[in-house]
């Protein structure tokens, strides 16, 4: 697959004065595959190419170093295997050969001196040394006469590829270390055996208030990774009010528990409700990993409908902060769900784990959170079909990026407009995504009404076009309503559905969320 190309004739080459310089010059070239015909015909050597015959020495080595190659690979994995074999639970059955190995490892050192020998070869052998002499002379004048085309590695080529293959082993070692060490535990800080030791009493009170006064019942699920999930349920339907028809499942954020989380909102409103904690959280087994919290928010949603006897139409699935990743992974995987609504959350992971880390960093962040953390809300967002409602804290000091003082750094904004830009493509064109940003710029009642009215929005005009293009069609986002609209409607239109699907709250990220601030998201 790979050869030297020499197309012009062999010249003299000098025999002088090389021994330490050509020797280095033969150990540092290239392989030497074929010397292909000459277009001289005149010259005996030009009439036919041949293969080119290294000498044994050469030959040998090559061989050497190939084995020397996979050893250096092997001796510099070895931690990668031994993770494996850790975690498969058959690390025992093997640590004789780790034994013998290691000490083989340890009188063989991964890169033996073995380099040198090739040059001593070629430096024997005339045909490569003609060659590397028109290779040098072509690399110094670029002379036409003289064209060289080199595509196999040398030696020391060899050499660099097996170090990087050991960087890019440390990289990825790094990576996995990282996510299942402290990486996890600061994204879901709640899972610490520590602070749950410390929440305990107030764990167990919260939990006795939801029994005794609300009548809770607490059940353990088993997901289908074997995870134990804690949950408790609160039945309203035998009250007789309409909230007590709809079940409210609740996700908890990265430090958050049903016994003294977000569930109580929707409680306070009279709703049933439905919660349940992380896997590792309080009374639930398992580690909160992504495709462990989707495991999880699965059998919370199949015993609502089996066990406790909700259609899906009946549920509506509120969750806070890092929750929206499993509430968004609900209503993506169960498109029936009635409603979503999100309090404190965010589009994507990436850009508040990189704002917490170092820039050198970068790489290996990237690289981790989507392996191992990749809470991508916005993609499994904007699978849903359903009302969504956004409530945003204009003073959250947790999901912006350069800080609570800067309201546009909170990447709830972004999920905003990531939505909109896909349900609606043709009213948030540049001016209406402009629009929407300056009022997102509002960081209280005042200034929002302000933007509003400066734009003349006309909500019942808003609505009316919005209900005329439903009427005349039964389609599913996107729409291509307002393609042939004005700029002032598409801006109108624009901040209608901005202020119909998000709420601003004014307040910190932790501050729990009063029921008076829980609503149906908007319906058209």
């Amino acid at each position: 697959a790979f050869e030297v190309v020499v197309s012009a004739g062999f010249r003299s080459t000098r025999r002088g004065r090389m021994a330490g310089s050509m020797w280095l010059r033969c150990i540092l070239g290239p392989h030497l595959q074929r010397i292909h015909r000459s277009p001289d015909q005149s010259r005996p050597e030009g009439r036919q190419g041949w293969s080119y015959q290294p000498r044994s020495l050469e030959k040998h080595t090559d061989s050497i170093i190939g084995w020397v190659t996979l050893w250096s690979l092997s001796y510099y994995s070895s931690p990668l295997l031994l993770c494996y074999l850790y975690r498969k639970g058959r690390l025992c059955n093997y640590m004789f050969v780790f034994h013998a190995l290691s000490v083989f490892a340890f009188f063989m050192p991964p890169f033996p001196p073995s380099f040198s020998l090739p040059g001593w070869g070629r430096w024997k052998n005339s045909e490569y040394l003609q060659f590397l002499s028109i290779l040098e002379e072509t690399k110094k004048n670029h002379t036409p006469t003289n064209k060289v085309l080199i595509f196999f590695p040398h030696q020391w080529e060899v050499f660099v590829q097996c170090c990087e293959s050991v960087l890019v082993s440390i990289f990825f070692l790094s990576s996995f270390l990282i996510a299942h060490s402290f990486g996890r535990r600061m994204l879901y800080p709640g899972s610490v055996g520590l602070l749950q030791k410390a929440m305990r009493p107030m764990l167990l009170q919260g939990q006795a208030r939801l029994i005794e006064e609300f009548d809770g019942q607490r059940n353990k699920l088993v997901a289908c990774d074997g995870n134990e999930i804690d949950t408790m349920f609160v039945d309203r339907r035998r009250d007789g009010g309409q909230t007590g028809q709809t079940l409210v499942i609740c996700c908890e954020g990265n430090a958050g528990f049903y016994e003294v989380g977000c569930m109580n909102t929707p409680l306070e409103g009279g709703y049933s409700v439905l919660g349940w904690n992380h896997p590792g959280f309080g009374g639930s087994t398992g580690v909160p990993f992504p495709q462990n919290e989707a495991n999880a928010m699965d059998v919370v949603i199949q015993f609502a409908m089996h066990k406790l006897g909700f259609q899906l139409t009946e549920i509506v699935v509120y969750a806070w902060s890092i929750g929206g990743f499993t509430a968004s992974w609900a209503v993506m995987s169960y498109p029936e769900i009635q409603s979503l609504v999100l309090d404190a959350s965010f589009d994507d992971l990436l850009p508040l784990a990189l704002k917490v880390m170092p820039d050198s960093w970068r790489p290996l962040v990237q690289h981790t959170v989507r392996q191992y953390m990749n809470l991508n809300n916005a993609k499994q967002l904007l699978k849903y079909q359903g009302p969504v409602l956004l409530i945003r804290r204009t003073r959250d000091e947790i999901i912006t990026t350069t800080g609570p003082e800067d309201v546009m750094s909170n990447r709830g904004n972004d999920l905003l407009l990531k939505l909109l830009q896909f349900r609606y493509p043709k009213i948030m064109t540049d001016e209406g995504v402009r629009a929407v940003r300056q009022w997102l710029g509002c960081s209280n009642p005042l200034e929002e009404a302000s933007v509003y009215s400066g734009y003349e929005v006309d909500d019942d005009w808003c609505v009316s076009v919005l209900q005329s293009y439903q009427a005349d069609r039964d389609v599913l986002f996107p729409w291509s309503v307002g393609e042939d609209m004005t700029l002032e409607g598409r801006r109108q239109l624009a901040l209608f559905l901005a202020r119909k699907y998000m709420r601003n709250f004014e307040t910190t990220h932790c501050t729990p969320l009063p029921a008076s601030e829980f609503h149906s998201p908007w319906r058209l």
